[in-house]
């Protein structure tokens, strides 16, 4: 029955521990703030705005990914160094620009930087719960994707991953595959599969813009 087995899959993973270091998951939540309020401050937003933009960039998708899991934790609950870490990075950079020079190379390079790594967490934490690999593989994409298309929606533009451009969703997806086949398949390390995603979806926007794929 689906009640029983949503128990099951629950108990069974409720002592587990996601395997991406805390460390790793934290550089992701500032390099994604970062990318948020820095597209504050090309909207000549106030600061207010920045940290909504920022604490969306940087949880947004983790948000929906937990929506969508509906078991364990919703982490931007649970982790108490999540929100401040992004709230207190928005204001930084709102009120400090000039530690990131020339944003419109440091944006880019930040988010996709931050998909490949929430790529891997999204993923890994459908693992630990138990589920099929292609919900493995869906989480990653949410985690890593939902929250720059939040912030879009926010500044009411199309979102990016709705547009024709260079590769961006599929390097996300291709980098999630990448993790959840290394550590489903051979057993693989989870930093080494991890090193291995962000690896691919960097490497395939990347080669998308350079070759205007």
């Amino acid at each position: 029955m689906p009640v029983v087995a949503a128990m099951t899959v629950t108990a069974h993973a409720s002592d587990a521990m996601v395997a991406i270091p805390f460390w790793l998951e934290m550089f992701a939540v500032v390099a994604a703030s970062i990318s948020g309020v820095l597209v504050a401050r090309e909207h000549k937003l106030d600061l207010v705005g920045a940290i909504a933009l920022a604490v969306v960039c940087g949880l947004g998708g983790g948000l929906l990914r937990d929506m969508t899991l509906q078991v364990g934790n919703v982490y931007i609950l649970n982790q108490p160094m999540a929100l401040p870490l992004s709230i207190a990075t928005a204001a930084i950079i709102y009120i400090f620009p000039a530690i990131v020079d020339k944003p419109e190379r440091i944006i880019p390079f930040l988010d996709i930087l931050s998909v490949g790594i929430y790529s891997a967490t999204g993923a890994d934490k459908a693992l630990v719960y138990g589920f099929d690999p292609v919900v493995c593989i869906m989480m990653g994409f949410f985690t890593a994707v939902g929250g720059g298309m939040l912030r879009d929606g926010f500044m009411c533009v199309v979102p990016g991953i709705f547009k024709r451009t260079n590769l961006y969703a599929i390097a996300s997806i291709a980098g999630a595959a990448s993790y959840v086949a290394l550590v489903e398949l051979t057993h693989t390390n989870h930093l080494v599969a991890l090193a291995a995603c962000v690896t691919i979806t960097m490497g395939l926007r990347w080669l998308s813009v350079h070759f205007d794929i």
